[in-house]
């Protein structure tokens, strides 16, 4: 088995756990704003990116719930909220924080609305830059455990290598 050790610019040895941190370039801006999304892999890990009332988001392209297809939802609003909505079974991912929002009514109170609450964070979200007309994904490196880690392995994935 090789080993690799990749340099930074001043010769000195890059930290492969860094490595995986750094920015890579997936594709061009003209490119996401027609579309309005994007899938790429960075790093071994499958995102998906939307443009979304001009701003980019990206995030695990599998859903935290059971691995929905994300990249195949529906973007829309809860409660002032732009939402991806899984299409397997309609979980709703704010694209902003990768939290999840659900409905929830106070039974004691029969007179009661629903409203909008937050499951928490339960999707990674990663950062995304633009860069001369290149779009760049950085992937988080937020130390706590996410619900969508579990699905972002290579035994899930969807984009398929050209190899």
């Amino acid at each position: 088995m090789f080993s690799f050790t990749s340099m930074d610019p001043d010769g000195s040895e890059q930290d492969p756990e860094m490595k995986k941190y750094s920015s890579v370039c997936v594709g061009r801006e003209e490119d996401i704003k027609k579309s309005e999304r994007m899938t790429a892999v960075v790093h071994d890990r499958e995102v998906v990116i939307f443009y979304h009332r001009g701003e980019y988001h990206a995030m695990d392209i599998r859903c935290y719930h059971s691995g929905g297809p994300l990249h195949l939802g529906e973007i829309e609003e809860f409660d002032g909220r732009p939402c991806i909505v899984c299409p397997w079974h309609k979980y709703k991912i704010t694209l902003a924080t990768g939290e999840g929002l659900y409905q929830s009514i106070n039974p004691k109170d029969p007179s009661a609305k629903p409203k909008w609450c937050s499951k928490g964070i339960k999707q990674r979200i990663h950062t995304v830059t633009v860069d001369n007309g290149n779009i760049y994904v950085t992937l988080s490196n937020e130390p706590f455990k996410c619900d969508s880690d579990f699905y972002a392995t290579g035994v899930f994935k969807v984009i398929q290598s050209s190899s």
